[in-house]
C-alpha cells in the first residue's frame, strides 16, 4: 500500500516525526500536524520529501474540535480523505501526586492525550463517510496504560482510557474495513525523555531496568506503525502492541 494520504499528529518531533518520515519513505502523502513549532514541522516535512513522499504542514490543537476539523478539511481539500491516521500528539505525565494535582493539570493531560485521540479519530472517520475501503488508525499509547507510576495519574488514566477507545473503535469500524490499533512504547529517546538524551549517567540508570539494556529509537516505533498500516497487518485490529525492550515485564522485580 503506497501513495496513500497519511495524517500524523504531533509530527513536529519524536515518534510523530519518525512516523511521518517512514511513511514518506513509502511514497505516501503525509500531512504533518503540529501544535506550535512551525519550523520543526517544516523539518519533518523536509524529511518526508527527502525520502520520496509528499508533505504538507497543518497546525492543529488536537484538544480543540474546531481546530481538528479545520486541519482535516485542509488535508481533504488538497488530497482527499486520509487513508491512515497516526495519533502521536501527547503530553507526558506531570510527576504530581493526586492529592496535590490541580484540576487544570488533570484536564490539560486528559484533553490532549485522550480527548485529542477521540476528536482526531472521529474526524478521520466522518471524513471518509460510509466508504468501505481499507484504512488504519494507529494510536501511540504507552506501557503506562497498565504499568502505572506514582505521579502519573493524569497520564496513566489518559492512556488507560485510550486502550478502551481503541478496542471500541476496532469493533465499530471493522465492518467498514478500518483497523484500529495501539502501539505502547516504553522508554524511547524523544524530547519527552530529554534528560535521558543529554545526561548519559541518568540514561544508564534507567536502561539498567530494561532487559535489552537500552532505550528504544523513534524509528523502531515508526517501523511498527508502518507495518500496522500495511496489507501485511490486514487481519490485526483492536491490538495493543508493546515495544519496550522487556521493560514492562520487570514490574514484580524486588517483590
Amino acid at each position: 500500500m503506497t501513495g496513500r494520504t497519511v495524517v500524523v499528529t504531533g509530527a513536529e518531533s519524536g515518534i510523530g516525526a519518525a512516523c511521518a518520515a517512514a511513511f514518506g519513505g513509502l511514497g505516501d502523502r503525509v500531512a504533518v500536524l503540529y501544535f506550535a513549532d512551525a519550523a520543526a514541522a517544516e523539518r519533518t516535512a523536509g524529511a518526508v520529501r527527502d525520502r520520496g513522499g509528499e508533505a504538507m504542514t497543518v497546525q492543529a490543537h488536537v484538544d480543540d474540535e474546531g481546530s481538528v476539523d479545520a486541519a482535516f478539511a485542509a488535508v481533504e481539500r488538497a488530497w482527499g480523505p486520509p487513508d491512515v491516521l497516526v495519533n502521536s500528539a501527547g503530553l507526558n505525565m506531570s510527576g504530581v501526586t493526586v492529592r496535590t494535582m490541580q484540576l487544570a493539570q488533570w484536564r490539560r493531560l486528559i484533553d490532549t492525550d485522550l480527548t485529542g485521540a477521540f476528536l482526531t479519530s472521529r474526524r478521520f472517520l466522518t471524513g471518509r463517510g460510509e466508504t468501505k475501503r481499507d484504512a488504519a488508525i494507529i494510536h501511540i499509547s504507552s506501557i503506562h496504560a497498565y504499568a502505572v507510576r506514582a505521579g502519573g495519574a493524569d497520564y496513566c488514566a489518559a492512556k488507560g482510557g485510550l486502550s478502551n477507545l481503541v478496542e471500541t473503535l476496532a469493533i465499530e469500524e471493522a465492518p467498514r474495513g478500518i483497523r484500529v490499533n495501539a502501539i505502547e512504547p516504553g522508554m524511547i529517546l524523544t524530547p519527552m525523555n530529554a534528560r535521558a538524551q543529554s545526561d548519559a549517567a541518568y540514561r544508564a540508570s534507567l536502561e539498567r531496568n530494561i532487559p535489552m539494556g537500552r532505550a528504544g529509537d523513534p524509528a523502531e516505533v515508526a517501523d511498527l506503525a508502518v507495518f500496522l498500516a500495511s496489507d501485511r497487518a490486514r487481519y490485526i485490529t483492536g491490538a495493543r502492541i508493546v515495544i519496550d525492550g522487556g521493560l514492562s515485564l520487570m514490574q514484580a522485580v524486588g517483590a
